[in-house]
This record gives structure tokens, C-alpha cells and sequence, in this order.
């Protein structure tokens, strides 16, 4: 069988467009290499490693890094129960407690942790001498009787607020001897 000029012609002609085309292509094939080599090498800390290798690498990474976050969460969980009985209610009640004193040098401060436990300490200024109470209170409550400025600074500091104005009843105030 012969293969006639033409025929040749037509395969040569198809052979180097065909060579032409494949040649494009493996400069375009190996320019992007170049770039990935580029990206491998700002990736890998310019060393040539196996992305096996470094995917196992990052595995085990993270796998400390659970293990970290897990020891960290038991920390913060003690964390937290300890701070439940850290004082962090605070209240002040500052009043007169004498009709002839001035200036609201008496107070009642309570000290409560999350709970509403701790004491309500109280004094009581007067022109000779100054009297200390310290209560204790348990859930917002307290076992002895709390006057009414004791139990605004309970009622202020389990509600968040820093300072508050004593509930006045018809409660008579204390004459200075």
C-alpha cells in the first residue's frame, strides 16, 4: 500500500501543528510548575518535603494542640468553681446614723461571692467612738437581724449594683449621747 504525497503532506502539516500545539502546552505546563515549586518552597520553610510528610506533620500538630485545649477547658472549669466563692458582689450603704452627725460616715458593706454567701460589715460612726458589726450571709439571707441599710447593701450587691441609697422606713435614727 502507498501512501501518496499528499497524504504526506496533510500528516506532516497536522504533526507540526500538533507539535506546535504540545510544545505550548509544556511551556505553559512547566511555567506553572515553576510557580507551584515557588509556592512549595515559601510553604515547606525552603525545603523540598513529601506533602504526605507535612499533612502527618500538621495531624500530629493538632493533635497536641486537642489535647492542650482539653487540659486547658479541665483548668478553666476549676477555674470557674474556685471564682464561685471569690467575693465579687460588692455593695456600700453610706447613711447617718444620728441625727445630729452629718456627713454619712456610716456604712454598710456587703461582700458576697456568686452565690449571695459572705458578710455585710457594718459601722456605725458616732462622735465619740465608732462601733464594727460583721454579719454573716448565706444565699442573700443572713441568721441575725439586718437593719435596713444592711439589707440594701445585700439587695444592691446581689443585684449588681456598687453603691445604694438605704430603704427609709418609719424608723427612728439613734440619738448621740
Amino acid at each position: 500500500m502507498a501512501i501518496g504525497a499528499d497524504v504526506v503532506a496533510v500528516l506532516a502539516i497536522v504533526s507540526a501543528a500538533l507539535s506546535g500545539v504540545l510544545a505550548v502546552a509544556v511551556l505553559v505546563l512547566a511555567l506553572r510548575l515553576r510557580v507551584v515549586r515557588r509556592t512549595q518552597l515559601r510553604v515547606f520553610a525552603r525545603g523540598e518535603r513529601d506533602v504526605i510528610d507535612l499533612l502527618d506533620d500538621h495531624a500530629s500538630e493538632l493533635r497536641d494542640l486537642w489535647e492542650q485545649l482539653g487540659a486547658v477547658r479541665e483548668d478553666a472549669g476549676d477555674l470557674r468553681e474556685r471564682l464561685r466563692g471569690a467575693v465579687s458582689r460588692v455593695a456600700v450603704v453610706r447613711y447617718d446614723a444620728f441625727e445630729d452627725m452629718g456627713g454619712a460616715l456610716s456604712f454598710s458593706a456587703a461582700l458576697l461571692d456568686d452565690r449571695g454567701d459572705g458578710m455585710v460589715l457594718s459601722a456605725i460612726n458616732g462622735r465619740a467612738e465608732t462601733r464594727c458589726y460583721a454579719k454573716s450571709v448565706t444565699e442573700g439571707r443572713s441568721e441575725h437581724s439586718l437593719s435596713d441599710e444592711e439589707r440594701s447593701a445585700v439587695n444592691a450587691a446581689l443585684s449588681g449594683e456598687r453603691t445604694a441609697v438605704p430603704a427609709r422606713s418609719g424608723r427612728r435614727r439613734r440619738r448621740a449621747s
